[in-house]
């Protein structure tokens, strides 16, 4: 493992640990009873306060990314890999500091931006996993000398996969807003886009890498026809 990568992985979990920090001060101040839904409405300064600092807390994620990658491929990978670290460690330190989340099927608010994300921190925690997953392995392959070359239906496919997991977040939405219980996460939104991803992602891995010195140009877009 390099010192690049060690250091990322350092600065991720760090990173969770600040996270959670600041959620366990919000948590005495608005559910000094225990965090669960209905949410308690936080007073309109608070909130935005807290989407600035989610906003801040994606330029510093973004930031490792470009800082640490030579193209958008392994800028791309050295950002899921962080984000995943972070997400994960988030939760590690909350169970570790508050015993929260009682289980992995515990509903969490996961985002702000731009409405309200929801879902049972298994939901999550998976996505994080296979972020780190991909993300070590698009590095790996670049310190033996390889990269990946994805086409435009490849990029096409792992949005359209990136999409139907974050409607799996966001769709219910008003649940929050509305003060109401969430009961059922919508699986069958995040599965299909979750594999959807992982097969777009072995499939390129295993046809797409290419010899860095092939590369006809540092985009981590392949040249070659769809």
């Amino acid at each position: 493992m390099s010192k690049k990568v060690l250091w990322v992985i350092l600065f991720a979990i760090a990173m969770g640990y600040l996270e959670a920090a600041v959620v366990v001060y919000l948590r005495d101040l608005f559910y000094p009873q225990g965090f669960a839904f209905p949410l308690q409405a936080m007073p309109a300064t608070l909130v935005a306060v807290e989407l600035g600092r989610e906003l801040a807390t994606l330029v510093m994620l973004v930031a490792i990314g470009v800082l640490c990658g030579r193209d958008m491929v392994e800028k791309l990978a050295y950002f899921l890999l962080s984000f995943g670290l972070w997400d994960i460690f988030y939760y590690v330190f909350l169970k570790m500091i508050l015993g929260w989340p009682s289980s992995f099927f515990t509903w969490d608010i996961l985002f702000l931006i731009p409405v309200p994300w929801i879902g049972p921190v298994l939901a999550p925690m998976i996505v994080s996993l296979f972020f780190i997953g991909g993300g070590l392995a698009v590095i790996l392959l670049r310190t033996r000398g390889f990269a990946l070359a994805l086409t435009r239906v490849e990029w096409t496919l792992l949005g359209l996969a990136a999409l139907a997991i974050v409607l799996s977040f966001i769709i219910n939405y008003r649940l929050v807003l509305d003060e109401v219980v969430p009961t059922a996460f919508p699986w069958f939104l995040y599965f299909p886009g979750l594999l959807l991803g992982l097969g777009v992602f072995l499939r390129t891995l295993r046809k797409g890498r290419v010899p860095i010195e092939e590369k006809s140009d540092q985009s981590g877009v392949s040249q070659a026809p769809d």
